[in-house]
């Protein structure tokens, strides 16, 4: 029989859940790694993020050890695509501006955006970056200034810069301070996670 929730933890999962950022979100396009994987998710549970999405198509997904990411993963919904018809049918669907990385002519810097809107941001194989075929169906490009001779960073790196960067925006306009799930949503997420 499993074990009553104290009130501690039930305050603490919903104190959790009342910031979780319905509307913004990762997409994970073919990452192989699986330690850059486990960081990925890391920092999407560290910035509130509810979910995060996995297109898959020539690799396949890592598998991932359990002290690594077992904690972090167990609080972000993962949501698995096969294909990008679907992907984005998805993204675009729930209102998403789809953002890629990308170090092309016509990507903006990481400041430029508005990460207060619904954003999905695609990020592109260790090797590869994000295949063509996602670029251009993405609203636009991205890149992180960066002032050094390297001109790139770790994929999970990158994503914590980002998403760094979307919670400094949502936090200066409030967009942790009220819940973004309906009281329905919440109690029905709560339960859920208690069983955890």
């Amino acid at each position: 029989m499993p074990k009553e929730p104290t009130p501690r933890r039930r305050a603490r999962l919903l104190e959790v859940l009342r910031r979780r950022q319905n509307d913004l979100t990762l997409v994970l396009a073919n990452i192989h790694d699986p330690h850059n994987v486990s960081a990925i998710y890391r920092s999407c549970d560290a910035f509130g993020l509810a979910r995060v999405h996995l297109y898959y198509t020539d690799t396949p997904f890592p598998a991932l050890g359990r002290k690594t990411s077992a904690s972090a993963r167990k609080w972000v919904e993962s949501v698995r695509h096969g294909n990008s018809a679907e992907l984005m049918g998805d993204l675009r669907g729930q209102g998403f501006q789809v953002l890629a990385t990308s170090c092309s002519e016509t990507a903006r810097p990481l400041r430029g955006w508005d990460f207060t809107r619904p954003t999905a941001v695609i990020m592109g194989n260790e090797h590869s970056g994000v295949e063509e075929e996602l670029l251009t169906q993405a609203d636009g490009q991205l890149y992180i200034p960066m002032y050094g001779m390297i001109q790139s960073l770790n994929v999970s790196v990158a994503a914590a810069v980002i998403l760094a960067e979307a919670a400094r925006q949502r936090e200066s306009v409030g967009m942790y301070d009220a819940p973004r799930l309906s009281e329905a949503e919440l109690e029905a997420r709560l339960e859920e996670w208690l069983k955890k």
